[in-house]
């Protein structure tokens, strides 16, 4: 008999359960421990927590796998780190890597500054124009990346051409998919190799911990293992343990941030100091069609442009008590942040501009408040305008 394949919520609480023995602990245990007793003698893998294989760094990449529906997933000390060995798991010297122009700010330098020490070029396109794909493709070509929905202007890229372009010209095709997490979109399931996430954000979703992972083939992850016990970036086993306690809420927390994006996404749309909303849950949104189709829910994540530019971003800001004015997002409570002081700022005002990102532009990422309650806070902040 085929076995029933189980739903998100169940597979982010239990992973692939099993019979428990009499007395087991419900609650995982913590393995605060750097080390393990070996047999004597035995050839068997040395458990090291630098390795990855402590139990808690274990359980959760079964599980992330799981949700990905990849054969295999690790977690790593950072989001950035994730990324970095990610591509370098599958690029090498006088490799050339073709990237989208709508990527955070971080990877953006990650790309520019360091890649190329490493032998590595790296060009930008833009995302949404099908064929620049091809025609910025060369015979060093090895890989593509992509974050969808794009930091912060909620873009939604349609993967499927670019992965089936990538298939024909045998390019690994990299997705990051954090600000959607599991439960949103599986990168996976249309057409990727690889996806990476910034763990800090929705999968642990409490904003006490960095992390980052890698899903995607045995042979990749694998390799990106063997970079990590290289590079050093393994996950302390108490992040573990605090990202296993996050992913048993993850199904629950971002479907009821989907609900509560879409209420202040709505509400935005209203008001006459803002010039423009970003949320693909929005007709408005240039890819609210495409985000329909293949998002299993918008998002808590959403961008405005306030009119007045940086002093109504401030005086808006200065204004806020339920909200926080702080970078990162993905956690319990709301946070607001100026991209030009964060994710974008190694930009200029020009390039910002040119990117859609002008001043006066703010990034939310929605807690779990009651979305009455943030929709008064922004309205006696907006108040101030």
């Amino acid at each position: 008999m085929k076995r029933r394949r189980l739903g998100l919520s169940t597979r982010a609480i239990h992973g692939d359960p099993k019979a428990r023995a009499d007395w087991t602990a419900v609650a995982p245990p913590l393995y605060q421990s750097s080390t393990f007793t070996n047999p004597v003698g035995s050839t068997a893998e040395v458990l090291y927590s630098r390795y990855g294989n402590n139990p808690n760094q274990v359980d959760i990449g079964k599980k992330l796998a799981l949700l990905e529906g990849a054969e295999a997933a690790l977690f790593l000390s950072s989001g950035m780190g994730a990324c970095a060995l990610a591509h370098l798991a599958v690029l090498r010297p006088g490799d050339h890597l073709l990237a989208s122009e709508w990527i955070y700010g971080g990877v953006h330098r990650l790309f520019r500054e360091e890649f190329g020490k490493l032998g590595i070029d790296v060009s930008f396109v833009n995302p949404t124009q099908q064929r620049t794909w091809k025609k910025a493709m060369r015979k060093t070509t090895r890989a593509v990346f992509l974050e969808t929905p794009t930091n912060p202007l909620m873009r939604v890229i349609d993967l499927e051409p670019v992965a089936t372009l990538c298939k024909a010209e045998g390019l690994a095709l990299i997705v990051d998919s954090t600000f959607a997490s599991p439960v949103n979109f599986r990168p996976l399931e249309h057409g990727a190799d690889l996806v990476i996430h910034s763990a800090t954000k929705y999968l642990n979703g409490h904003t006490d911990v960095i992390a980052g992972a890698v899903a995607g083939t045995d042979q990749v992850v694998e390799e990106v293992r063997r970079l990590m016990q290289v590079w050093g970036q393994a996950l302390d086993p108490f992040a573990a343990w605090l990202i296993d306690r996050g992913m048993r809420t993850l199904t629950v927390r971002v479907r009821r941030q989907n609900e509560i994006g879409l209420a202040v996404a709505e509400w935005c749309a209203k008001q006459d100091a803002i010039s423009k909303v970003h949320y693909p849950g929005l007709p408005s949104h240039p890819d609210h069609e495409l985000a329909k189709r293949v998002l299993g829910g918008f998002g808590g994540m959403l961008g405005i442009e306030l009119k007045g530019g940086v002093r109504a971003a401030e005086r808006f800001l200065k204004a806020l008590t339920i909200a926080a004015h702080a970078p990162s997002l993905g956690g319990v409570e709301t946070l607001v942040s100026e991209p030009r002081l964060t994710s974008h700022a190694s930009l200029t005002a020009e390039q910002r501009a040119q990117a859609g990102i002008p001043d006066g532009f703010l990034r939310f990422s929605l807690g779990l408040e009651d979305p009455d309650d943030l929709i008064a806070d922004f309205a006696q902040a907006l108040a101030r305008h």
